[in-house]
């Protein structure tokens, strides 16, 4: 039995450390796996949600207690009072002091997405309806990302988020991530990393993060894109340094960016 409930454990640990997607029922964000994402869901769970909490319970008292000491029977005369200038100053400064109190970690949180460390990988992401394509400049890689139809799903890949070409980073390296279009609006998003930027045509946005953890992350398109909106999922695999230096070298085979140009050149010569 001991054994059996080890097997069990060794499964789930597995597949959190390889693969991090929503979940049935899941509440939640998902596991962080940067620095980014971590700072979001404690900013989240330690001030917004308390703020919330508070608030919601205070005016819900508000309620219950003017119902029932101003009700009609207790008050046959209403009052005819029409302002109390201490509540309407308390009412305008306790939540210019909560937005405050929001804002500074809130801006904080912004100011670090927004100021891109030297990258150690430069990674060129362009939203086409739809599917992804992604360019490895310094490396001079292209190739396309499409979703695996739930018909040629191999076993543990995920319905509507498994592609067949994932993006492949090292794992505690420094990655800058742009991001265009090629038609209409779309958005790269990574809830794991704590990354989500617009993809505009004609425009290049630029994001990063520094994956902690080695796995693979799921993402999709966060912006409405058409009728395949929801068909245009994105895969990170995060793998160690030697692993990745291992998939860099089969990837300048199969994935040669002046071979598919060099493919492209002879298709519209024909």
């Amino acid at each position: 039995m001991k054994k059996i409930l080890f097997i069990f454990s060794s499964i789930l640990i597995s597949q959190n450390a390889f693969a991090n997607q929503p979940a049935e029922w899941q509440l939640g964000f998902q596991k962080a796996a940067s620095e980014s994402m971590r700072d979001i869901v404690a900013f989240h769970n330690n001030l917004l949600l308390p703020i919330i909490i508070a608030i919601s319970v205070f005016v819900l008292f508000l309620m219950l207690y003017a119902c029932v000491r101003f009700r009609a029977s207790a008050n046959p005369n209403p009052s005819k009072r029409t302002h109390n200038v201490t509540v309407e100053v308390l009412w305008t400064l306790i939540p210019c002091l909560i937005l405050i109190v929001m804002a500074v970690p809130s801006f904080k949180i912004l100011y670090k997405q927004d100021t891109i460390p030297k990258a150690d990988l430069t990674i060129k992401a362009i939203g086409y309806q739809w599917y992804w394509g992604y360019e490895y400049p310094d490396e001079n890689l292209e190739f396309d990302s499409y979703m695996i139809e739930e018909k040629d799903l191999k076993a543990n890949q995920p319905r509507l988020l498994a592609v067949d070409n994932e993006v492949v980073v090292p794992v505690g390296k420094v990655v800058k991530v742009l991001i265009t279009a090629n038609d209409v609006l779309h958005a790269w998003a990574l809830p794991s990393f704590g990354v989500k930027r617009d993809a505009v045509p004609g425009r290049i946005n630029e994001t990063w993060f520094k994956a902690e953890k080695v796995g693979t992350y799921y993402g999709q398109c966060s912006e409405l894109c058409g009728i395949k909106h929801a068909f245009m999922p994105i895969a990170v695999k995060v793998v160690s340094e030697d692993e990745y230096q291992e998939w860099l070298s089969e990837a300048r085979v199969k994935f040669a960016k002046e071979e598919i140009e060099n493919d492209k050149l002879k298709l519209a010569s024909k």
